[in-house]
C-alpha cells in the first residue's frame, strides 16, 4: 500500500481532504450534468417546460440511481476477481451482467414509453405541464438503453481499479449535453423534448467512448457473444447489488413523493421546487463525498485493529463537514434567491425556490454530522443499520411532515423544506444511540472476561 493510500498513519485531516477531493470532483460533474437541462430550459424555454423537466428528471433520477447502486455488485465482484488473481472470471461476470441489465432496460423502456402519461399524472404534475412531463419521460425511456449501458460500463471500470476514466466519461457527457441543450432548446426551441434528446445523445456519446476505451485499456475483459447469458455470476452480483439498490429506491421514492406533494401547490411552486432541488444537489455534494471517504478511512483502521484512530476520523470528519456546512448554510439561506435566479428569469419561480431553500438550509449543517456517522458505520460494515435508520427517518418523519405541511391551508415551501433538517436531526439521535451500543458491544468482544466481572458486580 502506498503512503498516500495508507490511512492508518499520518495526518487524518490532510489525508481525508486529499482523498475526498477526487470523489467530490466526480460528484460535481454528475450534479452539473443533471442541472444543465433545467438551467437551459429555465432560461430559453417556458415555465411549464421548466416544471416538466423538473418532474420528469425526478423519475429519471430514480431509475438512474437505482441502476447505479445495482451495478455496484459488478464493481465489487470485478475487484474481488482481481484480488483473487482470477481475471478469467471477469468476462463471464460482465456477460451475465449485460444479459440482466439488458432485460432491466427492456422493462424500463416498456414502462417509461408506454406509461409516460400515467407516470406524469401519478407525480401530480401541474395540469399545464402534464404533456411536457410525459414527453420528457417518454423520450428518456426510449433512450434508457444508453443510460443503463453507461452505468454498467462505469461500474466495470471502477472494479478494475480505474476511477479516473468514469470521471472523463461524465465530463464528455456534460459537454455533449450542454451543446445539445443550447442547440435544441435555445436555437431550435424544442423546449422539453430538446432537453430530453440532448440527455440521451450525451449518454450515447459517453457509452461509445467508454466501450472503445475499455477494449483498448483492458483487452483481457473482452466479452464473447456466447457469454452474454444467465450464469452463476448473475446471482453473485445481484446478491451484492440488490440491498444497495433497495436502499436507493426508498430514498428516491421519498424525493418523488415530496415532488408530488409540492406539485399540488401549482405550476410556480413545482418549478421553484425543481430549481431548488438542483441547488440542494450541489449543497449536498461535500457531505456525500465526505461519507464515501469516511467509509474507506474507517474501514482501513478497523482492519488494522486501530479503533481509536477510527473514532478520531469520525471526529475529524464531523469537524470538517461542519466548517464547510456553515459556509454553505449562509450561502443557501441568505443568498438563495441569487442561486435560483441562475436557473430562471421568472420572478415568482425564483421566489418559490428561495422559500424552499430557506427551510432546507439547516440541512447543510446537520447532514455533515449524519453523513460522517453513516461513513463510520459503513466502515464497520454496519450497512443494515444504515439502511434501517434511513428508512426510519424517511417513513416516520420526512414524508409525513412534508405531506402535513403541503396540505395545510397556509402551505409554504419553506415549511416543506424544513422537514429535511428535522428528519436528519432525528437520524442523528438514532445514530448516537446506536454508536453507544456499538462501542459497548466492541468493548465486550475485546474484553469478555472483564465485562462478565462488571456485570456480576
Amino acid at each position: 500500500m502506498g503512503e498516500e493510500s495508507d490511512f492508518t498513519q499520518g495526518s487524518i485531516s490532510w489525508k481525508l481532504v486529499r482523498f475526498m477531493l477526487p470523489i467530490l470532483g466526480a460528484l460535481v460533474l454528475q450534479a452539473a450534468y443533471g442541472a444543465v437541462d433545467l438551467l437551459v430550459v429555465g432560461r430559453f424555454g417556458t415555465t411549464a417546460g421548466l416544471s416538466g423537466v423538473s418532474t420528469g428528471s425526478q423519475v429519471l433520477n430514480l431509475v438512474t440511481f437505482v441502476v447505479t447502486q445495482l451495478a455496484m455488485g459488478i464493481t465489487v465482484l470485478v475487484a474481488r476477481s482481481l484480488g483473487e488473481q482470477r481475471p478469467e472470471k471477469i468476462p463471464r461476470l460482465i456477460g451475465g451482467a449485460v444479459f440482466i441489465f439488458g432485460c432491466i432496460s427492456l422493462a424500463l423502456f416498456l414502462a417509461m414509453v408506454g406509461f409516460a402519461r400515467p407516470i406524469a399524472l401519478m407525480m401530480q404534475s401541474p395540469e399545464e405541464a402534464v404533456d411536457l412531463t410525459a414527453s420528457y419521460i417518454r423520450i428518456c425511456g426510449a433512450g434508457i438503453f444508453c443510460i443503463v449501458s453507461y452505468n454498467v460500463v462505469a461500474a466495470v471500470f471502477r472494479g478494475l481499479g480505474d476511477s479516473k476514466s468514469p470521471l472523463v466519461f461524465v465530463a464528455v457527457a456534460c459537454v455533449a449535453n450542454v451543446v445539445g441543450d443550447l442547440l435544441l432548446v435555445a436555437v431550435f426551441h424544442w423546449d422539453v423534448a430538446g432537453a430530453a434528446i440532448a440527455t440521451i445523445v450525451a449518454q450515447a456519446v459517453s457509452v461509445l467512448l467508454a466501450l472503445r476505451l475499455l477494449g483498448k485499456k483492458f483487452p483481457q475483459v473482452r466479452v464473447c457473444w456466447s457469454e452474454i447469458r444467465p450464469n452463476e455470476q448473475c446471482l453473485r452480483f445481484l446478491k451484492v447489488g440488490i440491498p444497495l439498490a433497495l436502499q436507493e429506491l426508498l430514498t428516491q421514492i421519498s424525493f418523488v413523493a415530496i415532488c408530488a406533494f409540492v406539485n399540488r401547490l401549482g405550476l410556480e411552486a413545482s418549478s421553484g421546487y425543481g430549481v431548488a432541488c438542483k441547488i440542494v444537489n450541489f449543497a449536498m455534494l461535500v457531505p456525500s463525498a465526505l461519507m464515501q471517504s469516511m467509509a474507506s478511512f474507517v474501514s482501513q483502521n478497523v482492519g488494522a485493529g486501530n479503533e481509536h484512530r477510527a473514532k478520531q476520523t469520525l471526529a475529524t470528519g464531523i469537524a470538517l463537514g461542519l466548517c464547510i456546512g456553515v459556509l454553505v448554510f449562509l450561502a443557501v439561506c441568505f443568498k438563495g434567491n441569487l442561486l435560483t435566479a441562475c436557473f430562471t428569469t421568472d420572478a415568482r419561480v425564483v421566489e418559490k425556490g428561495f422559500a424552499y431553500l430557506q427551510g432546507f438550509s439547516l440541512e447543510t449543517i446537520v447532514t455533515a454530522i449524519l453523513f460522517s456517522m453513516v461513513g463510520y458505520f459503513n466502515g464497520h460494515e454496519k450497512s443494515m443499520w444504515v439502511m434501517a435508520q434511513g428508512m426510519l427517518q424517511t417513513l416516520l418523519v420526512r414524508l409525513p411532515l412534508s405531506y402535513c405541511m403541503s396540505v395545510r391551508p397556509d402551505a409554504s415551501l419553506t415549511m416543506i423544506g424544513l422537514a429535511a433538517p428535522i428528519a436528519t436531526t432525528f437520524g442523528i439521535m438514532l445514530n448516537l444511540v446506536y454508536y453507544v451500543y456499538l462501542q459497548r458491544q466492541m468493548r465486550r468482544e475485546s474484553n469478555p472476561d472483564t465485562c462478565k466481572l462488571c456485570e456480576s458486580v
